[in-house]
């Protein structure tokens, strides 16, 4: 009953966000959607901590007597540039750790933490730590009174840890024991962190093909523009000096990097420790946990219940199209056993994500083939491509055939069409709608069908990453297998759709018939009265 009422309340959740999501979308676009970026986000914010950090620290006077001054005089002097960068440093660094854990909740919101995603999910945890310390540091070089009083209180903080010879705080017990030995361990940290951190985001996209490392041109302007704004509104200027002698009185502190200090002041150090730690292990934890079961577009595919891609070395001919098109890396291309100077397509097991898009890449998947059973290069063997002809040939032969007979296909994980079905709708669910090939639209029309609805996850949200942007690329030409030209377009529909957003595809069909009744209107036959003499 309990855990019911979890996966309840986490359905709940996940159907609350995506009505955010969409109400995003309705704002900016689904293309331009930051709740649909916010990986690509960070990144984009990671390359401006970069090129901002590069101008503070060719200025910055690494000496514990003149850094202060060396900071404070950007603010003070040089407003226009080195302030500026200052300020869009600070606030780059805040949408940095933001929109990191906007991610990571995301994800996990979606449960994409099992099988294919662990990889990514084990290497993207450790970031948020090295984030937090590098930022962290970022606050010692100023050496004003925040950076005190941060400087002082992580010190206390690691000193509760039984690691250190002496404790950490004797550097800290008057002015003249801050010195540059002292302070150049300051700048290791700001700066020798964030090295780790770019070798960290590069493992953590090694496993996915095309990985957005930066959004959408409008989106990215956007977003620069918005920190650029908040830098002139209200720039970040220095605290006091800092002064050992006494302890700071008033801060402005910056809640969202330095939240460990006051949760420690307002519990105990061990408190923190024991709360971050359990925190981070559970993250760690939960990849490695049995995966849940829920609602539609959350199903859990891992890769031990779902069987993997299989090639069949007859029928593939060593195209590379499932290799480029695979999301996750998991093709790759040996030389091929039989057939000299070719080569074969072979599925990796552990990245494989078990989502067809492959199949909906190769050539040989048409189901203009004469063979009576449809083998194709490579296909999924829990839901064969031949078994789909089987099912549309099958659907279409039991529909009458004086009315429009309407053919749906949709995806797994976008909006549910098994609602759909009526006496003159046949629906389809796929896997993803990229394992659907081009191709079976036009077999569909040409086997009887007088329209077809082609459904699957809106815009960025595609369960499998590219399956949506592969599908409408495919049926618009742009990409092979493509939908032949001669296919008439009036007589398909396209409707991106996420779960819980069913009437968009719904519209989309009776659109799709009354322009069908339209169209066989205008041209049905026109009766001539036959008058008898």
């Amino acid at each position: 009953m309990k855990g019911r009422q979890k996966r309840s309340a986490r359905e709940a959740a996940l159907a609350g966000y995506r009505r955010i999501e969409h109400g995003f979308d309705a704002v900016f676009g689904a293309a331009a959607n930051p709740l649909r970026h916010l990986g690509a986000l960070a990144f984009m914010m990671f390359w401006l901590l970069a090129l901002s950090g590069i101008y503070l620290y060719a200025v910055l006077d690494t000496s514990a007597v003149d850094a202060y001054r060396s900071i404070d005089r950007l603010s003070r002097e040089q407003w226009y540039l080195g302030g500026l960068l200052r300020s869009l440093h600070r606030y780059a660094a805040d949408a940095f750790v933001l929109l990191m854990l906007a991610h990571l909740a995301r994800e996990w919101l979606f449960g994409r933490y099992h099988g294919f995603r662990r990889f990514s999910w084990l290497t993207g945890v450790p970031l948020l730590v090295f984030a937090f310390v590098s930022a962290i540091g970022g606050f010692w070089l100023n050496w004003d009174q925040l950076g005190q009083f941060s400087a002082v209180a992580t010190a206390e903080w690691l000193d509760w840890l039984p690691i250190f010879a002496s404790p950490m705080t004797r550097n800290f017990l008057t002015t003249a024991a801050v010195s540059d030995r002292l302070f150049s361990l300051f700048v290791f940290v700001h700066l020798g962190v964030p090295l780790l951190l770019v070798f960290g985001l590069w493992f953590h996209i090694q496993r996915i093909s095309r990985a957005a490392v930066f959004p959408p041109r409008a989106l990215a302007w956007g977003t620069l523009a918005s920190l650029l704004a908040l830098a002139l509104a209200a720039p970040v200027l220095s605290h006091a000096p800092a002064d050992l002698s006494r302890e700071p009185a008033t801060l402005a502190l910056d809640w969202i990097l330095l939240f460990v200090h006051p949760l420690g002041l307002a519990t105990s150090h061990a408190a923190v420790w024991v709360v971050l730690s359990l925190v981070l292990v559970w993250l760690l934890a939960l990849p490695w946990l049995p995966p849940r079961q829920a609602g539609a577009g959350t199903v859990q595919r891992a890769n031990a219940q779902t069987p993997v891609a299989v090639v069949d070395p007859v029928n593939c001919n060593g195209c590379r199209r499932c290799f480029d098109d695979c999301p996750y890396a998991a093709v790759t291309m040996v030389p091929h056993p039989l057939r000299r100077n070719r080569q074969l397509a072979q599925v990796d097991p552990d990245l494989c994500a078990s989502c067809g898009i492959c199949v909906g890449a190769c050539p040989s998947s048409t189901p203009f083939r004469s063979a009576a059973e449809l083998v194709t290069g490579i296909d999924m063997p829990s839901a064969p491509i031949g078994q789909l002809r089987r099912r549309l040939q099958r659907a279409l032969a039991a529909m009458d055939p004086k009315a429009p007979r309407l053919v749906v296909f949709g995806c797994d994980h976008g909006a549910a069409v098994a609602a759909l079905a009526a006496p003159d709708v046949a629906v389809f669910s796929l896997l993803c709608t990229g394992q659907l090939p081009p191709s079976f639209v036009e077999y569909a029309l040409h086997d009887g069908a007088d329209g077809v609805l082609v459904t699957g996850c809106a815009g960025s949200s595609c369960e499998f990453r590219l399956g949506t942007l592969w599908t409408a690329d495919r049926l618009a030409g742009l990409r092979e297998p493509h939908l032949r030209a001669h296919v008439p377009r009036e007589q398909l529909a396209i409707a991106w759709a996420d779960p819980g957003d069913e009437a968009g595809p719904q519209a989309a069909l009776q659109r799709l018939r009354r322009q069908i009744s339209h169209a066989t209107a205008a041209v049905a036959p026109i009766a001539i009265p036959v008058h008898e003499p």
